[in-house]
């Protein structure tokens, strides 16, 4: 099939070559002329049969309601949009009513996979109607790692992206506790080896993951993450998180302290921060600051 997908930064070029090696066709468009496709969001448009699937990997907020905006006035019915960035879940509300007005579909789709997805795959989490989610479903397929899973129609607009909120709410948990864990063991005089026990856990043990195997890989480069500063950003999803549960009436202590200890990491040179900006690095490509 044909897709438009705007937005060639570090995700979305990736998908577009994991796209292109599983057959289809996709005509990109990003600000940066070197790496784009087209000239214009027009051009894309008008390269495009119908019906069009157009997906939008722009950053959250502002930067995706323009380019929706946009699309509304370029797109027909009968089209298809996808916002595959991290937006909040009550913009995809929005954005699904403003385009059903002028018979566009919308599509809301939490994308996991950071800079690593082109070889392994993307986990997917989609929002929608089932008719507009089959539209796009042989791009999912593309995307999505092999195998029965890493993917959901988790449910009506908005869904996908809650699923992926939640999602990354549970990773800075589960970084923040990889992160106690390595300074505590790094503060002990018994303990001479702290690199070589975080790769003595990769095989065998309850907490073994992809966290941990990255940790091991940051420590590798850097064995006590002294080149990095220890600040952290977070990139909303998790203040999201800890707000919808607070509407919710729904406890999530160990998410909620992730969340502040992130905010605690601007005031220090956090040690804990260290090893949360070194797996930021390694999943996601996410900029780290060095002392």
């Amino acid at each position: 099939m044909q897709l438009g997908l705007i937005g060639l930064g570090k995700m979305g070029g990736n998908m577009r070559e994991r796209i292109r090696r599983a057959g289809h066709t996709v005509i990109g468009y990003d600000r940066n002329p070197e790496i784009s496709d087209v000239a214009s969001l027009a051009e894309l448009v008008d390269k495009l049969e119908g019906p069009r699937v157009v997906w939008v990997m722009v950053p959250a907020g502002a930067p995706t309601q323009s380019v929706v905006d946009e699309l509304g006035d370029l797109l027909s019915a009968g089209d298809t949009v996808v916002d595959g960035g991290n937006s909040r879940w009550t913009d995809d509300e929005k954005h699904a009513e403003e385009l059903a007005a002028k018979g566009i579909g919308f599509v809301d789709a939490g994308v996991s996979g950071g800079v690593w997805g082109l070889e392994n795959g993307y986990a997917l989490m989609v929002g929608g109607d089932a008719e507009h989610v089959a539209k796009v479903q042989p791009v999912f397929d593309a995307l999505k790692p092999e195998g029965d899973f890493g993917f959901v129609h988790a449910g009506k607009v908005g869904a996908g992206h809650f699923a992926k909120m939640v999602h990354n709410g549970i990773e800075y948990a589960m970084m923040q506790a990889y992160a106690e864990g390595w300074e505590l063991l790094e503060k002990v005089d018994s303990v001479t080896d702290v690199r070589e026990v975080f790769r003595s856990w990769q095989e065998g043990t309850v907490i073994r993951s992809w966290l941990l195997d990255l940790a091991v890989n940051a420590l590798d480069d850097d064995e006590h993450l002294d080149k990095l500063r220890g600040y952290a950003e977070d990139s909303g999803e998790g203040r999201w998180t800890v707000e919808a549960a607070i509407d919710n009436a729904v406890p999530l202590p160990a998410i909620t302290a992730s969340l502040f200890a992130r905010f605690a990491s601007r005031q220090d040179d956090s040690p804990q921060m260290k090893m949360i900006a070194a797996l930021r690095n390694q999943f996601g490509g996410h900029a780290v600051e060095s002392k």
